[in-house]
């Protein structure tokens, strides 16, 4: 969703005067609500996997009445394109995925000629003839990248909110991963990092969702145990725009690959991300403040959830001291 925002900027800069509304998930809002690209948020009431024909063709039918001149599909399944057909909108773009003859009739077929995830949406922008391959874009840097609107109002809100003292520089750490073990950097190395943060004068903020609480009070009971103070446990007790709105007071942000590390380059942190089994040569986080770090064992990446070796290598042979160095550097 962040990485959407690409292609919104693009359409923006070919046709200022237009009106970009955008069908997602209810989760998404607070994202799409910092995009000043974005006139609406319209939630797609559908979970991801669900087909529910009948429902797709009510959604349609009720957009019908917004006259929408163009519609960009960026998911690459057939069920995607069903509403903007529905809802009979002239013009429908989008890469050739499963079965979409006659969903889509603007269909691109080269999305291979594009390395990056970013690219492949702003090609959408331009016409076939023009977008040939990479270069014809000029590259990921001559692209726009995201960019989340902050409200200095709403960032110190938050702040209080959550009791925060801002006064001292803030490193914010996502240890969280939702695809799974292969992509977490190892909770001890967290651990051992934060210490090391700690004891060179920064406050430590923890970012992640339910799902990652474990992962990091585990992190927080080890500094609480060697009396470190500084040290903030945020996973799972933010909303999304709220954490959108701390990670933007952060200096650093440490994490793996996960969406809290392309917010965070969105709202101009100096970003290190950490990658385990997969690779930034599809989705980097788009920002100059960046710092890549990864291992060249031969098996990586290899793109699984869970290490088809069991060793974790790819991981573990990156330590706290290399990241260390880098916020300092």
């Amino acid at each position: 969703m962040v990485m959407s925002q690409s292609l919104y900027k693009q359409l923006k800069i070919q046709h200022p005067d237009s009106v970009i509304d955008v069908l997602a998930p209810a989760w998404c809002k607070p994202l799409l609500s910092r995009m000043t690209e974005i006139n609406e948020a319209i939630e797609m009431p559908l979970s991801h996997g669900q087909f529910n024909l009948k429902q797709r063709y009510q959604i349609g039918k009720k957009l019908r009445s917004k006259h929408y001149t163009h519609a960009y599909i960026l998911p690459n399944s057939a069920k995607s394109a069903l509403i903007p057909f529905f809802a009979r909108i002239p013009i429908r773009t989008g890469w050739k995925g499963e079965s979409r003859f006659g969903l889509l009739n603007d269909i691109r077929l080269n999305k291979k000629s594009f390395t990056y995830m970013a690219e492949r949406y702003v090609a959408l922008a331009h016409s076939k003839r023009s977008m040939l391959n990479s270069s014809s874009l000029g590259g990921l840097e001559s692209i726009p990248w995201p960019q989340l609107q902050l409200d200095s109002n709403s960032v110190s809100t938050t702040a209080t909110k959550f009791n925060l003292d801002v006064r001292r520089p803030i490193v914010g750490l996502c240890p969280g991963a939702e695809f799974g073990p292969a992509k977490k950097w190892p909770t001890e190395h967290y651990a051992q990092l934060a210490d090391q943060l700690l004891d060179d004068g920064f406050q430590v903020w923890l970012f992640g969702s339910k799902k990652d609480e474990d992962t990091t009070s585990t992190i927080v009971s080890s500094q609480k145990e060697l009396n470190k103070v500084n040290i903030v446990n945020l996973a799972g007790q933010t909303s999304l725009e709220e954490a959108v709105d701390l990670l933007s007071l952060c200096k650093h942000v440490v994490s793996n690959d996960s969406g809290l590390m392309h917010i965070a380059a969105a709202v101009g942190c100096h970003v290190i991300g950490i990658y385990g089994s997969t690779s930034p040569d599809y989705t980097p986080p788009l920002t100059d403040s960046l710092n890549i770090v990864n291992t060249n064992i031969e098996c990586r990446p290899c793109f699984k959830r869970e290490c088809p070796l069991g060793h974790l290598k790819c991981l573990y042979d990156i330590i706290p001291t290399d990241i260390r160095k880098l916020i300092h550097d």
